[in-house]
């Protein structure tokens, strides 16, 4: 149901995100973006709405160290959103193991992936996509990845390959950066 798209460029992460909410085959263009900014963090996410509207007003992220930020990104941020997704009645629990959503945080110049079992990935390439369309979207930015593209045109790019070839992705297509770090 989702194509989100993140760049590492320039010192900055650019994430991008589609607009599509989808229920079997019915899809429904959200006004609300699954794209956002909090304080030095740049989110896109899939999985839920309501997961995203957690995240989004619900917590506060930490600001990140000035170091070791593998560490805090598995531990003190992932501990924030185990507990907002939690208390937001939003977090599942089987065979007592939690599980979350799927999403992509841009900070401090650098773009993590978060699985549902809240797993911090942070992919070799400089960029990521998470989603139903994430497989179009990472060919994509593949084949831009050499060319001297602004990094919102290859999300751009990357996003309407995904549209075209992924029935769960629609526009309009949303856009956020980090701070240049």
């Amino acid at each position: 149901m989702t194509a989100i798209v993140g760049v590492v460029h320039g010192g900055a992460v650019h994430i991008g995100g589609d607009s599509a909410g989808v229920s079997g085959y019915v899809i429904h263009p959200r006004a609300d973006a699954k794209v956002f900014t909090t304080g030095a963090y740049a989110f896109g996410f899939t999985t839920s709405f309501r997961m995203g509207q957690l995240i989004r007003w619900a917590w506060t992220p930490p600001g990140p160290p000035a170091s070791d930020l593998d560490r805090f990104m598995a531990t003190t941020f992932i501990d924030g959103v185990r507990e907002c997704l939690k208390t937001g009645g939003w977090a599942g629990k089987e065979n007592e193991r939690e599980t979350g959503g799927v999403f992509l945080v841009g900070v401090a110049g650098r773009l993590f992936s978060i699985d549902s079992d809240y797993q911090v990935g942070e992919s070799a390439l400089g960029y990521d996509a998470v989603g139903s369309g994430d497989e179009i979207a990472m060919g994509a930015l593949y084949a831009t990845a050499r060319s001297r593209m602004s990094p919102r045109k290859r999300l751009e790019v990357a996003l309407e390959a995904a549209e075209r070839f992924n029935g769960n992705v629609r526009g309009p297509f949303n856009f956020v950066s980090t701070p240049v770090d």
